[in-house]
């Protein structure tokens, strides 16, 4: 595949940091501005469309999946995704079938997950040790390897993005109209729930199981106060979502921080989220 080398060379000239001059700091870069703005673009839709619960279920699918791959002794980094796809298209499956609310079912799947993986990890009291650098992430291991997946499915989230936003927003506020409006909801509707669980399931090396949904929806919460415009809402979220992390990484990369880079990312998030309050109440319209 394609050659990463000389566009690792260029960051260092671009950002000339310190701490930038190791590879594996560049390759944490990129992965961190691929998978920040994949994040935030999917986000848009869990915020509008309150599936919060549905990211933490995919998130946990991806606890259960590690779990499996490290009992059978397969790469986790294969299982976690494949699995993590699975269960989000199973969830959208018996969404469609059953006469259960979404939260029920969600919920069900939720509990499923993480019952299987405790079971799995108590089998094996070395299986919860290495478990630990999935629940908490570290975008510093990530290699050449996983950036080239993470390249492709940066391309495919944003086509999809780029066709299907406003097709989105028509299911989002009613299945429904969209369909009186032709829009194939099923097929939206699978293509969505599986590329949000790719972005999940890949997320966790960046900032680990417990903050994966935060990656989500903090970003887009803090857009949706800076604009009301679903367009601008988007833009708003990528450009968020790409200076945290760029600001995390930098910051917890820093002999007076220290501190773990997925935990510095959302602070960041969190700190833009504090500034769309402030921008949202002196907005506001008080007079009422």
């Amino acid at each position: 595949m394609f050659d990463l080398t000389v566009f690792f060379d260029l960051i260092p000239l671009l950002i000339p940091c310190e701490c930038l001059q190791s590879r594996f700091m560049q390759q944490a870069l990129v992965g961190l501005v691929l998978l920040a703005p994949m994040a935030a673009a999917m986000g848009v839709q869990v915020v509008n469309f309150r599936m919060a619960f549905f990211a933490d279920a995919i998130s946990h699918s991806a606890f259960a999946g590690v779990a499996i791959g490290l009992l059978a002794s397969v790469d986790p980094h294969l299982t976690m995704p494949a699995f993590g796809l699975l269960i989000g298209l199973g969830i959208v499956a018996v969404q469609r079938r059953s006469m259960l609310s979404s939260d029920t079912v969600i919920g069900v799947f939720f509990s499923a997950l993480i019952a299987f993986g405790l079971a799995v990890v108590s089998r094996d009291a070395s299986l919860a040790r290495d478990m630990q650098r999935f629940l908490y992430g570290d975008i510093l291991t990530i290699g050449e390897g996983e950036i080239r997946w993470l390249i492709l499915l940066f391309i495919t989230v944003m086509a999809f993005q780029a066709w299907g936003y406003n097709r989105m927003l028509y299911i989002g506020i009613s299945p429904t109209l969209a369909t009186a409006h032709r829009v194939r909801v099923a097929a939206y509707q699978y293509v969505y729930a599986a590329l949000l669980s790719l972005v999940v399931t890949f997320s966790v090396w960046a900032v680990g199981v417990l903050l994966v949904t935060a990656l989500l929806i903090v970003p887009a919460a803090a857009a949706r106060n800076f604009t009301r415009s679903a367009g601008a809402m988007f833009w708003w979220a990528l450009a968020i979502s790409v200076t945290s992390a760029v600001a995390g990484l930098l910051v917890s990369a820093q002999e007076w921080a220290r501190s773990a880079t997925g935990a510095t990312v959302i602070l960041f998030a969190f700190g833009w989220f504090v500034l769309s309050l402030f921008a949202t109440f002196f907005t506001k319209d008080h007079s009422l």
